[in-house]
């Protein structure tokens, strides 16, 4: 005989929720086993003399609920096979399919093992829920595990029923969710045993109050009634993909109808470097603004492309999602990178063998791929980077040096003529230098450029400030006190005042 293990579903109450089948089958299987006997059915038929090997003793001996499930598995497929002339019988609150854990472990196991598995369902706790919360599925409707809920489990416009909280600690890591889209004195419902005469609970409390209550069990859950207010989705990417095409709709705003890829190109521009600037001054509030004026230049380029059937902003989150999963092999796949160097090398050429696979154009020229409109100084870090990497390069900083101090003179010379344009290439010609030196030093000359300014901003400021407290203006002084109030400000910022 081929061993196996019979799955028999409890319901969710006393011994008159079970089907007769199932009662049948528990009848006549005399090796029992129950994941908890903390259940109304089971106590019910303990008084008819049937009793069942609990597994509530595998809950304080290990350290989680998913620990405990495996060795639930084990220890049954073990016993199947080691009796393969009797059926093990198994019996879990509810029904065997709807939030049972243990019944997914077995179902993996068992065919590696070649053990036969047969299920019996039983009412489900959804059944009761559905009764004495009073509302249809129909509607739309969720059930999630407190064990793995996450903000983007919650869907306010469908009714939500959140299962497995089992004490305190859960309870509060559910209520931190919810919090993430709902006010904190939103109400929910904890529902107790319900359909159990005698023991059924169902209280409605603000949600800051979830895991102060003290009474959690094997048969609590929460429910969240179903709510279209607009305002609960605030926090929704879907929203947002949403209030974007209402504003390009017909019926939607003139001045974003009119829009195009071209018309709003300096927007992306500059709401890009507002982002940068609020990123410099370490700015929370103004970096929360700014990152989503960039995101919503993003939808609208993709909304565009949406109109023209082209692709839309998730066409853009699976061609991301893809290639930072493809590009880090190192955290997603069995590849290693000891540090962020060789990481780097990883992205590099992984972004080539991409390219390559998707048929893209080999490059004629090692510089290629830069893009055009990339800001100078960035651009010709970018340049003498890839250039280095095939070894044109000076052997050491000091080789910059000499050819800073080569152009450096002939700038000077080229100042001393009336040729603009000899004056302009002599200047391009000394910041590629200078670009260079950052690069063997390993600064962004880009950011040491903006510190700068920033501190040339601060300290042109404090001159102003002081000719504001003497109640005079610039026409008033002259270079040397302005020089000497500088000398204060560099002082000052160096002392931290």
């Amino acid at each position: 005989m081929t061993p196996t293990i019979q799955i028999v579903g409890l319901g969710s109450g006393g011994e008159d929720q079970l089907t007769l089948g199932v009662l049948k089958l528990v009848e006549q299987i005399p090796l029992r086993y129950v994941r908890t006997s903390q259940h109304p059915a089971v106590r019910d038929l303990q008084k008819r003399g049937i009793d069942f090997e609990s597994f509530d003793g595998l809950y304080e001996r290990h350290d989680s609920f998913e620990q405990v499930y495996e060795a639930i598995a084990d220890t049954l497929i073990e016993a199947a096979l080691r009796l393969p002339g009797q059926i093990v019988l198994y019996a879990v609150p509810g029904h065997p399919s709807v939030a049972e854990r243990t019944v997914v472990l077995l179902r993996e196991r068992a065919e590696r093992s070649n053990v036969a598995l047969r299920l019996a369902g039983g009412e489900s706790f959804l059944d009761q829920a559905f009764l004495r919360l009073g509302f249809d599925p129909v509607e739309g409707f969720q059930l999630l595990d407190a064990a793995n809920l996450g903000r983007e489990h919650i869907r306010p416009r469908l009714h939500t029923v959140i299962t497995q909280i089992y004490d305190v600690f859960t309870a509060s890591d559910v209520k931190l969710a919810l919090m993430q889209v709902y006010p904190d004195d939103y109400p929910v419902v904890v529902g107790q045993a319900l359909g159990v005469p005698g023991e059924e609970r169902v209280q409605t409390i603000p949600l800051y109050e979830l895991d102060r209550l003290s009474d959690y069990g094997n048969m609590t859950l929460v429910y969240v009634r179903a709510d279209a207010d607009e305002r609960l989705r605030r926090r929704s990417f879907e929203r947002l993909h949403e209030i974007v095409g209402i504003l390009r709709s017909p019926q939607g705003c003139p001045w974003d109808r009119e829009q195009t890829h071209q018309s709003i190109r300096k927007n992306f521009i500059e709401e890009t470097y507002e982002a940068i600037e609020a990123i410099d001054n370490d700015d929370p509030d103004g970096m929360k603004e700014e990152f989503g004026d960039v995101m919503l230049q993003v939808l609208l380029h993709s909304q565009m492309e949406e109109e023209a059937g082209v692709f839309d902003i998730y066409d853009v989150l699976a061609e991301l999602n893809d290639k930072l999963i493809f590009r880090h092999p190192h955290v997603f796949g069995d590849a290693r990178a000891k540090d962020a160097g060789e990481a780097l090398q990883n992205w590099e050429r992984l972004k080539a063998e991409e390219k390559r696979r998707k048929g893209v154009q080999e490059r004629t020229s090692v510089l290629d791929g830069i893009p055009k409109d990339l800001p100078a100084l960035p651009r010709a870090s970018k340049l003498q980077k890839k250039a280095a990497a095939v070894g044109f390069d000076w052997p050491d900083l000091q080789g910059v040096f000499d050819k800073i101090a080569e152009e450096l003179a002939e700038l000077r010379q080229a100042a001393e003529e009336e040729s603009v344009e000899r004056r302009r290439e002599e200047l391009g010609d000394l910041l590629f230098a200078v670009a260079n030196a950052a690069r063997f030093m390993e600064i962004d000359p880009e950011e040491a450029l903006a510190y700068t300014n920033r501190k040339f901003v601060e300290r042109f400021a404090y001159i102003e400030s002081r000719l504001r407290m003497s109640g005079r203006n610039f026409d008033e002084t002259d270079l040397l006190e302005m020089e000497a109030w500088w000398q204060e400000a560099k002082q000052r910022s160096k002392n931290g005042s």
